[in-house]
């Protein structure tokens, strides 16, 4: 698999003998409907040449420049190289060789992804000038796939958290109210994607750090099953429970860059040699065969009073989607021994070393697993998978889980910065709902079901089997399509 590295990617001229690019009004990203185009919509304007990538790229620079500084959702901007594959892809795309529909389709990646020649820092002055000499494999399918990669995108330092404030380069914003946070720790992709400086993007969730941000900015945010996508190249936070998935607009975007992303890495440890569904073909299947579960006496206590809504309504939807949908009990995993100790593993020599280049609320979190014994890790990875044995029985009675991604919707900044004591507390209410799927290793996916009176989005999560991404994908798709959530776009998209 190739995998260029883009400080060495020169800008490509336009040669005269090409076949240009067809004009039709629609070439270059625009303002309200039309900067969101399925990506399926999308790649296809681009294979026939309807849309250039040169002018994709540079609408998406154009609007990082605009929005960034008031969303601080990018921490670098890789424009030289951006527009470097951007002409590759437009040549590549004139003489007849379209990869795939993400070719010449501008991305980005949380900055804990691992790119050659370009600096990594996962938000902290520990790696504020931490250059890899390598591309993390999601990286490496990505750019095969001829995608346009923008830059790294800020997130919670070390992805330690769930509210993305805690960063070396300061809070991340949700593009639906600036004032608010974007969650975390994929925060500053979730709000990009929102924002539409991106097409799509590629995020880590250790305990909801997909879901959690997709939810709260009003995108699309999917965690694969454990070990479905390679980790191999990303910074850690606890390799027991890390999985690397996409971020985007739809719940199309995002089977089409799952595709792209998918599949067995020999030299990943952690990954699996499972085969790969057409992901996007499956979206054309009703979910009419499904069978819905929802589990009340966990995920479903404790809601603020306007999620509990939004998500009881879409509850009435999927009822007519569906098979079948039925309440049931679920034991729920919320041990937390393990994420704190193997956090505790990758950070400890570091922070011996260098503990003031931590932000404060991050070493106190690295710290508090510094006691945890051998013995009792060994306990918690047992345990671990007997959790992932025992949800396979869940999963012979339903097809589905469904639940409120977050039980609150997104705090205000000021809420969180004025009392640090409720910080902690804010995030692990927020990620309640996501952690234990991660201790399941399940896939699950988070997509728009409302909105808040105040104009916030409330987030809808459908859980399912192992390997069982097309299902839950297809499930999503068809609750989107039957609603409308996914066509409203933030005000500020209006310059409001």
């Amino acid at each position: 698999m190739l995998c260029v590295n883009p400080q060495q990617a020169r800008p490509a001229t336009r040669e005269t003998d090409d076949v240009e690019f067809m004009n039709d009004n629609s070439s270059a990203i625009q303002e309200g409907a039309e900067l969101y185009r399925s990506l399926v919509e999308l790649g296809e304007l681009l294979r026939k040449r309807s849309i250039s990538p040169v002018e994709l790229t540079s609408d998406c620079l154009a609007r990082i420049e605009k929005l960034n500084p008031k969303l601080n959702a990018f921490i670098t901007v890789m424009a030289d190289s951006a527009l470097a594959q951007a002409r590759q892809a437009e040549k590549e795309i004139q003489r007849g060789h379209w990869r795939s529909p993400l070719h010449g389709v501008p991305l980005a990646l949380k900055d804990l992804i691992d790119t050659a020649g370009i600096r990594t820092t996962a938000a902290s002055a520990l790696f504020k000038d931490r250059v890899p000499t390598e591309d993390a494999e999601v990286v490496c399918r990505l750019k095969d796939a001829g995608a346009v990669l923008l830059g790294k995108q800020n997130l919670h330092e070390f992805a330690y958290g769930g509210s993305s404030i805690v960063s070396y380069n300061g809070a991340v914003r949700n593009a639906w109210n600036p004032a608010h946070i974007a969650g975390g720790s994929s925060g500053g992709s979730a709000t990009a994607v929102a924002a539409g400086l991106c097409y799509g993007a590629i995020g880590s969730d250790t305990g909801g750090s997909i879901r959690e941000p997709a939810a709260l900015c009003g995108v699309v945010g999917l965690k694969p099953t454990y070990g479905r996508v390679s980790t191999r190249g990303v910074i850690p936070l606890a390799p027991s429970l890390d999985h690397v998935g996409p971020i985007a607009w739809t719940v199309s975007d995002v089977a089409v860059i799952l595709q792209a992303i998918a599949g067995h890495d020999a030299k990943d440890a952690n990954s699996a040699d499972t085969p790969v569904a057409d992901y996007v073909a499956g979206l054309g299947e009703e979910p009419k065969a499904m069978r819905i579960g929802v589990p009340r006496n966990f995920f479903y206590q404790d809601l603020d009073s306007e999620v509990a809504s939004a998500v009881e309504e879409a509850l009435s939807v999927l009822k007519t989607l569906a098979a079948d949908i039925r309440e049931l009990e679920v034991a729920v995993p919320t041990d937390r021994t393990l994420l704190y100790a193997e956090a505790h593993a990758y950070h400890a020599d570091l922070v011996a070393r260098s503990p003031e280049l931590y932000q404060p609320e991050t070493l106190r979190r690295i710290r508090g697993g510094a006691d945890i014994s051998a013995a009792a890790v060994l306990e918690r990875r047992r345990e671990l998978q007997q959790a992932r044995l025992k949800i396979r029985k869940i999963f012979e009675s339903v097809d589905a889980l469904v639940a409120p991604t977050t039980p609150i919707p997104a705090p205000s900044i000021a809420e969180l910065t004025r009392n640090p004591d409720l910080l902690r507390p804010r995030e692990i209410l927020l990620l309640r709902n996501t952690r234990p799927v991660n201790i399941w290793g399940v896939p699950a996916v988070s997509v728009p079901c409302g909105f808040t009176e105040a104009g916030l989005p409330i987030g809808l999560q459908i859980i399912g089997p192992h390997w069982g991404e097309a299902g839950v994908l297809r499930l999503a798709h068809a609750y989107e399509q039957a609603t409308a959530w996914h066509k409203r776009q933030p005000k500020m998209l209006n310059g409001t």
